[in-house]
């Protein structure tokens, strides 16, 4: 197995254009820093005092003295004042401000290298046959699941620090469910739903006990198969937990969306062809719905192949990319609708009877914008995991595109032959020499032996299975969202 190559050297080469152009050059920054996205400035304490007919005092804070006691009195304006928020281009400067705005950049560059290393891999296994070589755009892909989850994390250990609004609860109600939604999921048969779970974990564990003897040791199960599947039914209630508050800003977003493209019946389409794409995904996995329609379609009562068992793995493998692009490509629309809730909360004011606080308003308007990186971040999270997930199905699992014949792989056995060493030389340089070999040869015979055990078929069903299951969170959180946000809140 090749350790030093081409890939390597391509994906050193990426890791220093990252580093050296990140400052300079980053997709996230112009995501939401190119000119297209528009905030709402909060109003100043003049302007306000001028739309309410009063001066404007001498002081901020205007100072009253009861019973001896001088207090602080903020000012207050009329909540059915005739005001209006000035918009303005969001610009790299504006930035500094926002929250986690260096996690949600870290994050969206590292996916946008990953992605190119990933490219360059698959085009170098259609050049090449790098069967013996460490897939270096795997591990790329695996890096970028890892940050995401990270990043989801991050965001929802924020929401348990919260003491206001229930959001605990909230995170905490969707992982119980979730957990139960994955127990009744992982019992179902393969009939149903193709992941690919039972025989991945069966040649998983021959293949372990396979090695584990060859190495001399007595080996027994130490776990059956029901405590790996609660493990992992622990571990979907973790991304289902992870998701909840993505999804439910989804829902917002798209609603809000809709409103503000309502003369757009084109770019409705799209987002509703966007915000159903996991029910398009969810449903490319069981079994009676597509693959056996396909293949076996009742015409004219024959059943007519429609589409091979290969193809239409890489037809699915095309679909789920296809989603993740639709998604990325109305990420600003959603973006602009979520900014839209400044001026939509103004609106919202001046139809209330009472005062408010200068000081609330301005607030209200400048927590929403500093909030646009956490909303960008809970929209592209679950993107970027269901996206890298298909792409680590295909590489992992030897899937094909399609695009090219693929060559059959032959997974090696399972051994672990001793590395035999020459005796040592005379002369210094022949002996650094030999140690190198010697060294090369023991980590190439141990990443063989792993390879062995963690086959494509293993690999298969795990990621299948991540992937469908990103995008079943992603399908039952966002639809409880459009059903809280057009009925809950309106009750």
């Amino acid at each position: 197995m090749g350790l030093i190559g081409i890939q390597l050297v391509v994906s050193l080469l990426m890791a220093s254009i990252m580093q050296r152009l990140a400052p300079h050059c980053s997709f996230a920054r112009w995501l939401i820093c190119n000119g297209s996205l528009y905030r709402f400035k909060h109003p100043s304490e003049g302007e306000l005092c001028a739309l309410a007919g009063k001066q404007i005092p001498k002081n901020t804070k205007r100072e009253r003295r009861q019973n001896g006691v001088s207090e602080s009195k903020p000012l207050t304006v009329p909540k059915d004042i005739d005001l209006h928020l000035e918009a303005a281009p969001i610009k790299a400067l504006d930035a500094l401000v926002l929250r986690f705005f260096l996690e949600y950049q870290w994050l969206i560059d590292f996916a946008v290298y990953a992605a190119g290393v990933s490219l360059f891999t698959e085009g170098y296994y259609c050049l090449v046959d790098g069967s013996k070589e460490v897939n270096i755009g795997a591990i790329w892909c695996l890096l970028t699941i890892a940050f995401s989850l990270k990043v989801l994390f991050t965001l929802m250990s924020h929401y348990f620090r919260s003491e206001e609004g229930g959001e605990r609860s909230v995170c905490l109600a969707f992982g119980f469910l979730t957990l139960l939604i994955a127990m009744l999921v992982l019992v179902v048969r393969d009939e149903y739903l193709e992941f690919g779970l039972e025989p991945g974990f069966a040649n998983l564990f021959d293949n372990l006990e396979i090695f584990l003897r060859q190495q001399g040791w007595e080996w027994s199960v130490p776990f059956t198969k029901l405590t790996v599947k609660l493990g992992l039914a622990a571990f979907c209630s973790f991304i289902g937990a992870l998701l909840a508050f993505p999804g439910l800003r989804l829902a917002q977003t798209h609603l809000d969306a809709l409103k503000m493209t309502s003369e757009r019946p084109m770019m409705q389409i799209l987002l509703h062809a966007s915000f159903l794409s996991p029910v398009i995904v969810v449903l490319l996995w069981v079994k009676p719905i597509t693959r056996d329609f396909l293949e076996n379609a009742p015409l004219a009562k024959q059943s007519v192949t429609l589409m091979s068992s290969s193809t239409f793995d890489s037809v699915r493998l095309w679909t789920v990319v296809a989603l993740c692009a639709l998604r990325l490509a109305v990420t600003r629309i959603h973006l602009q609708a979520y900014l839209n809730l400044a001026d939509r909360w103004v609106q919202q004011m001046k139809r209330e009877a009472g005062r408010i606080a200068a000081i609330d308003i301005q607030r209200k308007v400048t927590r929403i914008f500093c909030y646009l990186t956490v909303v960008t971040l809970q929209y592209l999270g679950p993107i970027l995991l269901m996206l890298f997930s298909t792409l680590l199905l295909k590489s992992m699992g030897d899937y094909s595109w399609g695009l090219y014949p693929e060559s059959p792989r032959v997974t090696p056995a399972v051994r672990l032959a001793p590395v035999v060493l020459s005796p040592s030389l005379d002369e210094e340089g022949e002996e650094i020499e030999e140690d190198i070999q010697a060294t090369v040869a023991r980590v190439s015979e141990a990443l063989g032996s792993l390879r062995s055990v963690f086959t494509p078929l293993f690999y298969r069903g795990l990621f299948a299975f991540l992937t469908w299951w990103v995008a079943a969170c992603q399908l039952i959180t966002s639809l409880f969202g459009v059903y809280f946000h057009q009925y809950l809140m309106q009750s």
